[in-house]
């Protein structure tokens, strides 16, 4: 079922970035030829109207097929089609058909992080942190999540235990540190050494108030006396604002740390190695799908920004190439050769290619084990 889910999330991502441009391509009038889901040859196809819709055989995409997206198609259009063909259109109409795609998957994620924030799911503002550092969206709480089976708290606490007071004083996590570290040992601290007196620790368990006595013991490492225990941890509650800024923050984290590792991937094999393709990238999404929904919306939602962000790389045939001539024609005054526009996109073109099937390579080695 896990894997049902993966791909069924993986197609809903590819449908609305093309129904982004499908959407806004029909609002300023241009003339939407195709509607497809995956790439040819197509198994199941259908018009209505002047579009046709369909799905295609090969799981690697989608797209959207707007009349005269080439402009040497236009010649042989009939004039009332050509009108609304894509290169008669202003390059503003253009610009926000390609950008309405990429723009839907930004939106996607951004919803997604919030919602997750806003719901206070642990193990979703969990992921987040860990894509974003910067963020702290858990917080510690005076509740057991772990037990040191080899410290003193082995005999009395367990996890899921909530602690309530410390030595009769109520329970922070600042506070419980201190109480324990506040015992010594009888003589010179050495590691390992037993606390000259013990911790009265009042917790509540399940439905009853149990207060137990440990002895703490020196940590050298720590540098502290311990009992043994692990804090556990609780969302930060955020407000839609507070949602709204946090998933902002780490969307921009992600978008910058994609480009960086785009460069790096072409420069350093460590990092090439670590490169994924849709295979690769499903099988993580099935294990988060596994692992919850908090995992798994977060997994989603940075995969629809990785997608908005590698479609607007600056070459052609992503939406990026599409939008940096219709700029540069507008600057220019002009038309751009197609020529000119595809000897620039060639070489970004080669290297994303590069990267693709590096990425299909590892996959196929970590499957093979």
């Amino acid at each position: 079922m896990s894997w049902v889910l993966t791909l069924l999330g993986i197609v809903a991502l590819i449908v609305l970035h093309e129904l982004g441009h499908f959407t806004v391509a029909k609002l300023v009038g241009m003339r939407v030829e195709k509607f497809s889901l995956f790439f040819p040859p197509m198994l199941v196809k259908v018009r209505r109207g002047e579009t046709e819709y369909g799905i295609g055989a090969i799981p690697a995409g989608g797209y959207v097929k707007i009349t005269g997206m080439h402009p040497e198609e236009i010649k042989d259009l009939d004039p009332e089609v050509a009108k609304r063909a894509y290169y008669n259109q202003p390059p503003w109409k253009r610009i926000a058909v390609i950008l309405a795609g990429p723009f839907v998957n930004i939106a996607i994620a951004f919803l997604l992080f919030s919602a997750v924030l806003l719901n206070g799911s642990l193990h979703g503002a969990e992921t987040i942190g860990r894509l974003d550092p910067s963020q702290q969206t858990i917080v510690p709480t005076t509740s057991v999540a772990a037990v040191d089976a080899s410290r003193p708290a082995a005999r009395e606490l367990r996890p899921g235990d909530r602690i309530l007071a410390v030595d009769g004083v109520p329970a922070t996590v600042a506070t419980t540190m201190q109480r324990i570290g506040a015992h010594r040992c009888a003589g010179v601290a050495k590691d390992g050494c037993v606390g000259a007196t013990p911790v009265a620790l009042t917790v509540r368990r399940g439905g009853r108030v149990l207060t137990v006595s440990i002895y703490p013991r020196y940590s050298r490492e720590a540098g502290r006396m311990l009992v043994g225990f692990g804090f556990g941890a609780a969302p930060k509650p955020y407000g839609v604002l507070g949602a709204a800024g946090v998933s902002l923050t780490a969307m921009w984290h992600l978008t910058t740390e994609t480009i960086t590792n785009f460069g790096k991937a072409l420069t350093s094999s460590k990092v090439r190695h670590q490169v994924s393709s849709i295979i690769g990238i499903s099988r993580a999404g099935q294990r988060t799908v596994a692992a919850g929904p908090g995992y798994a919306l977060v997994f989603l939602g940075f995969l629809s920004l990785v997608l908005a962000v590698i479609n607007l790389f600056p070459f052609l045939p992503l939406d990026g190439g599409h939008v940096l001539w219709s700029l540069a024609e507008k600057v220019r005054g002009k038309r751009i050769s197609l020529l000119a526009m595809y000897r620039f996109s060639s070489v970004g073109i080669v290297l994303l290619l590069f990267l693709v099937i590096n990425g299909v390579s590892n996959d196929i080695s970590r499957l093979a084990g």
